[in-house]
């Protein structure tokens, strides 16, 4: 299976990334990928440096007849989104991702890829381990944290880097050429609620939607993806303002930059209405089918009888939370004025959980316009906070305003003209990238972020295309050896 992946071209790409592949490396828990990168470093005899934060600098001397050119940063996240289908059995922690070539695409077996930022990763490596390829003086940059809060590029200080130049391998279409990006902020509600013994008679009834196509919460909002989270937050509004009905546990979503794919809810009705209650699911079911039949075509919505919850949660609060949530914008919010067919402003619903007595919504907002990513964020604790939750806002980093004059943009955009006999998306785009937050101690320094095809990141139908990651691979060493020298 990945010994395949390992006879795919560019050779040394590939097998980098297979290599990467095998070490589980979630956000927030990159030890055992930070070790192997420094390890790699290291054993080139490179200069290796960890910061505090957990970045991992390596540094590689230009190549003969390139000293004078600018120093480059070639900068790439070690983190990547763990999200598995319900029924794959697979343990993150401790297994490496199962990967294997279907036509023209790599993809994983019930799991997210690692494309996104694994091959952005390999590509490094493989420049950092060459002994033919031309290029300037290196600095790579790895980074850590990138998928929940960008932690890694947030600590990193200034000074540490001599770079001119950094390129950012982190896009996932391979026409394009990004040059700013949005900012983002989380908005984390908690709070604890009353519960009460299940009342006699009452049957237990498990809902569950499943099947939405989910992915990336800022590149794919403008697709109009259903949120399992808002979905069942509405059936259950449905359902609580028609029937007899107590909630016991609802769980829904996961991390906080993944559009959620799947919701269950365990709710209590009396015997005499199950039949009735069971009915009106499958007449909403086939509404939401209908109204995501283009955006979700397998999404799928249950009602099947099961043990009645122990406990169940006070009907006044659940009464004031699904209003709260319904309340919560979620999807696109607005769209850029300036920029064509660019989101400005969006909010995921990514999380929800109520069980034991305690509960807790987690959204990410995100904008290109701080002010208005914050009035948002503002909006949705208001809202809230109506219900009685206490909202904090955390893990706020800037957006990336774009610099179109910059000469590695003019440089890359006729480069990709000369090779590709085409032009480039040159654009800003919605998702979160570490441009904007390095820029912040590294003013001076001219950034852009590109890739090869990537569709479905953040969800277990992650895939890259084999061909673009090759014409990336092409872009990125031709790039290098236009480097310009230092003035």
């Amino acid at each position: 299976m990945n010994s395949d992946i390992r006879k795919l071209e560019p050779r040394a790409l590939w097998e980098n990334f297979a290599d990467l592949n095998a070490v589980p490396r979630p956000s927030k828990r990159e030890e055992r990928v930070i070790r192997f990168v420094k390890d790699f470093g290291q054993r080139l005899g490179l200069e290796t440096y960890q910061d505090g934060t957990g970045n991992v600098i390596i540094r590689k001397p230009a190549t003969p007849g390139m000293e004078h050119r600018q120093t480059v940063a070639l900068q790439s996240h070690l983190d990547m989104v763990h999200q598995k289908n319900a029924g794959t059995d697979f343990d993150f922690e401790t297994q490496g991702i199962r990967m294997y070539a279907d036509g023209d695409w790599v993809k994983a077996r019930g799991t997210t890829l690692g494309a996104d930022n694994g091959i952005g990763v390999a590509a490094i490596m493989a420049v950092l381990a060459s002994k033919d390829i031309p290029h300037p003086a290196l600095e790579a940059l790895f980074t850590v944290d990138e998928e929940t809060g960008m932690t890694g590029a947030l600590g990193l200080k200034g000074g540490l880097l001599n770079a001119d130049i950094l390129l950012n391998l982190d896009t996932e279409d391979d026409r394009e050429l990004t040059i700013g990006c949005a900012g983002g902020v989380d908005v984390t509600a908690t709070g604890i609620y009353s519960q009460e013994e299940t009342p006699a008679g009452i049957k237990g009834c498990k809902l569950t939607i499943k099947g939405l196509t989910g992915g990336h919460s800022g590149m794919d909002i403008i697709l109009g993806r259903g949120n399992a989270n808002k979905l069942m937050n509405r059936l259950l509004y449905q359902i609580t303002s028609r029937f007899q009905v107590w909630v016991g546990t609802i769980d829904g979503g996961g991390l906080r930059n993944a559009i959620p794919r799947e919701s269950f809810a365990a709710v209590g009705v009396p015997e005499t209405e199950m039949a009735v209650l069971e009915a009106f699911v499958q007449e909403q079911a086939k509404v939401l089918r209908q109204e995501y039949s283009t955006t979700d075509p397998q999404l799928q919505v249950l009602a099947e009888p099961v043990e009645a919850p122990e406990k169940v949660a006070d009907p006044e609060f659940i009464y004031k939370l699904l209003r709260a949530i319904y309340a919560c914008p979620s999807g696109i919010y607005r769209m850029s004025p300036d920029i064509a067919g660019l989101v400005q402003t969006s909010n995921n619903v990514a999380r929800v959980v109520l069980k034991d007595g305690s509960y807790s919504v987690l959204c990410l907002t995100r904008s290109s316009v701080d002010s208005e990513k914050t009035d948002l964020a503002q909006a949705i604790q208001s809202a809230l906070e109506l219900a009685g939750a206490t909202v904090e806002q955390g893990g706020s980093y800037p957006g990336w305003a774009p610099k179109p004059g910059a000469a590695i943009i003019q440089l890359m955009r006729d480069l990709y003209r000369e090779k590709f006999n085409a032009e480039p998306d040159v654009n800003a785009c919605h998702a979160g990238l570490e441009c904007g937050i390095l820029g912040a101690n590294y003013p001076g320094m001219e950034m852009i972020s590109f890739g090869p095809n990537i569709r479905g990141a953040h969800s277990p139908d992650e895939q890259v295309q084999v061909s673009s990651v090759q014409k990336f691979w092409d872009f990125l060493l031709a790039t290098l050896r236009r480097i310009p020298e230092k003035a």
